[in-house]
């Protein structure tokens, strides 16, 4: 390797961790509830928008995840899921690359949309960031909180399309309400069912879960019920919004098989969460296009 070469892989390297850090995977996760949820509240096609899609899309996930990735890197080093799709293992020396990239690509953003909005629609961004950072951050560590986990990852996608009401000032008519309540309810039952997976893992490690606390099974099974709460509260939402709640049935009958799985044999559910990973595909282009129906006056 040549002198002219070393710093071009040294920094190819370093944008490969930043950007496998960041889980371009869920880039859409994010950034979509934002965009829709702006879009439907009639903010139409503003500098906010393009703002608050380009933040939601990678720098918010590269602090969530990239907070998350540094101070997990111990459990991470043994977890045998990580390396994929589900998450890199950071090299130790780019953790302050890392962090301060986070922190640093994230702030005008953050300024940008602050300015932009209300004292509203600033206290949910940063009710949204603090879910963001307090989810790994160090003696925080929500994550490991049983209930409170699966709340705060809730929040971390829920909060996007919340901000994104708030900034374009839409009344938080029932329709609303319910569609972000049954979110929310989707996003915990997403979390609890992610979690089963390490239980055996994360017990040996002394770390506190949904799905430690309740066991494999009892968490398995109180994501369907969060599942089906989310399709049960989408009713209230009114036609066509209520058809909405037929998109939790495919994740229902994903974690089904599931629903018996005993605390030894917890890395078996690792089958459903790579393909609620891919299921997310297919329902975000599903509710796609009831969206456009329903802006069309469907």
């Amino acid at each position: 390797m040549t002198a002219t070469t070393a710093p071009r892989s040294t920094l190819a390297e370093g944008a490969r961790q930043l950007l496998g850090s960041s889980r371009p995977i869920s880039w859409v996760n994010t950034a979509y509830p934002f965009a829709a949820a702006y879009l439907m509240a009639g903010g139409g096609s503003t500098t906010e928008l393009i703002v608050g899609i380009l933040f939601f899309l990678f720098p918010y996930n590269l602090l969530m995840y990239g907070i998350n990735d540094v101070f997990d890197y111990e459990s991470d080093l043994r977890n045998p899921r990580k390396g994929g799709v589900e998450g890199i293992v950071l090299t130790r020396r780019w953790h302050p690359l890392i962090l301060w990239s986070a922190v640093l690509l994230a702030l005008p953003f953050v300024v940008a949309l602050l300015a932009a909005g209300t004292v509203l629609s600033g206290a949910v961004l940063a009710v949204v960031l603090a879910a963001v950072v307090g989810y790994s951050a160090p003696r925080i560590r929500l994550k490991e909180r049983p209930l409170l986990d699966s709340m705060t990852s809730a929040t971390h996608f829920v909060g996007p399309a919340v901000f994104a009401l708030v900034l374009a000032e839409a009344p938080p008519i029932l329709g609303v309400v319910a569609s972000m309540l049954a979110f929310f309810f989707w996003g915990m039952a997403s979390q609890a069912f992610g979690a089963v997976q390490d239980v055996t893992a994360d017990r040996q490690a002394g770390i506190g879960s949904i799905a430690t606390a309740l066991g494999a099974r009892g968490a398995v099974r109180t994501a369907m019920v969060l599942y089906a709460a989310a399709g049960l509260v989408m009713l209230l939402a009114g036609w066509p919004g209520a058809l909405a709640g037929l998109l939790v049935v495919p994740y229902l009958v994903s974690v089904w098989p599931f629903r018996s799985l005993p605390d030894e044999a917890c890395e078996e559910a690792n089958r459903g969460w790579r393909r609620f990973l891919w299921l997310n595909q297919v329902t975000g282009f599903l509710l796609t296009l009831l969206l456009i129906w329903i802006a069309l006056g469907g």
